[in-house]
């Protein structure tokens, strides 16, 4: 607590109590100023990182889902292909033919279910 009865003496200048009074009262508001001013910066700091990991994440979203849609391509672009060669809906490892149910779910299938489910296992 600040006694608001002390003066201040300085040879150019003499502070009264009441000078004392209304520069703490000022003091006390620019205080509460700024830290208000502190919180809300801090807020917005930590608003921008949330956004920048948003705007990271959904990046990294856009990233993998165009590597997905790339992979997906490339599988129909090569069934395009065993289509033009003949060799469309027969298993490149077991030599026996995908069926058919599994060629109308996934058209661009290249292997059985069987030599799948081995590929997939040993990845």
């Amino acid at each position: 607590m600040v006694n608001t009865n002390q003066t201040i003496d300085d040879r150019a200048t003499r502070l009264s109590p009441d000078d004392l009074a209304v520069l703490l009262e000022s003091l006390r508001e620019q205080r509460l100023f700024r830290q208000e001013q502190l919180r809300h910066l801090a807020a917005a700091a930590r608003a921008e990182d949330r956004r920048r990991r948003r705007s990271s994440a959904r990046a990294e979203v856009h990233l993998a889902l165009a590597a997905s849609a790339r992979m997906v391509l490339a599988d129909v672009e090569a069934a395009l292909q065993r289509i033009a060669e003949g060799r469309y809906g027969i298993c490149p490892l077991c030599r026996r033919p995908v069926d058919r149910e599994r060629l109308m779910v996934v058209p661009q299938a290249r292997y059985c279910a069987r030599c799948q489910q081995v590929r997939e296992a040993g990845r």
